[in-house]
């Protein structure tokens, strides 16, 4: 008759579900990545929440809505122990060409929160998007580069007039026109109330949800410069005998020939036609 020996075993831990892990997981990530502070830049046109979405993240009215914006103008608040800026810019026009002072207030945005911005908010108002908007977009959006659209997060206000409507189904529901943008921003968009005043609950997810853009694309937006031939390889032509000529006359202060070609001039703001 065998006599069965059993070795006790020591009592289980109360080990954290793979859910919970993640969870911890994930928080531990959020604190190694903190970035010390915050910039960020409005986009938008004129009446689609933009100064409101800033008034939300600052968590009070420093941003007037009362008027328009005709200038640039940088804020500063304090979220979760950290600094944040946030730049409002000049609402372009939705059916009228936008003023040329206006286009250049927007390019001056980006250089109010040295060294760049983190991020551009892009917003949006819920409801018909058109092939218009869509282009319009695209046009002031463009001003700033085609750099721009990796630091684009579309922010999506008025979004209590869906009510049992998911933004998912509608952004589905409105076609190419939004998708087709959001694309162009590799579909990074967040939902904000601006109905809410005070300690804002979204204002996490939202700062979350902009560092996670910067360690997605290596860092800041930083303007494009413009570089010279050299720069980009290419070596500069020898002047002709009559080139030198002119050239010699432009720097003596002469007039030129009347037959002469004209000289094009590219600047950095265009002005834009007349209605």
């Amino acid at each position: 008759m065998s006599v069965e020996t059993r070795t006790k075993q020591p009592p289980k831990a109360n080990l954290p579900d793979a859910e919970e892990q993640l969870k911890v997981a994930a928080a531990a990530a959020r604190v190694a990545n903190r970035l010390p502070e915050l910039r960020l830049v409005l986009l938008g046109w004129r009446w689609p929440g933009k100064s409101l979405t800033g008034n939300t993240i600052l968590g009070r009215e420093d941003f007037h809505l009362e008027r328009a914006a005709e200038f640039s103008v940088k804020r500063q608040t304090e979220v979760d122990g950290r600094q944040v800026t946030v730049v409002d810019t000049p609402g372009w026009f939705s059916s009228q060409t936008t003023p040329a002072s206006y286009r250049q207030e927007m390019l001056r945005g980006p250089a109010m929160c040295p060294p760049g911005p983190h991020a551009f908010l892009l917003v949006i108002p819920v409801g018909m998007f058109t092939d218009g908007d869509r282009a319009r977009v695209e046009e002031h959006v463009g001003l700033l580069g085609e750099r721009v659209w990796h630091h684009i997060l579309v922010v999506f206000t008025w979004a209590e007039v869906l009510r049992t409507i998911s933004v998912e189904r509608w952004i589905r529901r409105e076609g190419h026109a939004l998708q087709g943008l959001l694309q162009r921003c590799r579909n990074r968009y967040f939902v904000i109330d601006n109905c809410v005043f005070g300690q804002h609950p979204q204002l996490g997810r939202l700062m979350e949800r902009v560092e996670r853009l910067v360690a997605e694309e290596g860092g800041c937006y930083c303007p494009e410069e413009k570089k010279e031939p050299e720069e980009r390889g290419e070596a500069r032509r020898p002047l002709d005998k009559n080139q030198n000529q002119a050239q010699e006359a432009r720097e003596l202060g002469a007039r030129p020939k009347q037959n002469s070609a004209p000289r094009l001039s590219m600047s950095l703001e265009v002005e834009p036609a007349g209605n």
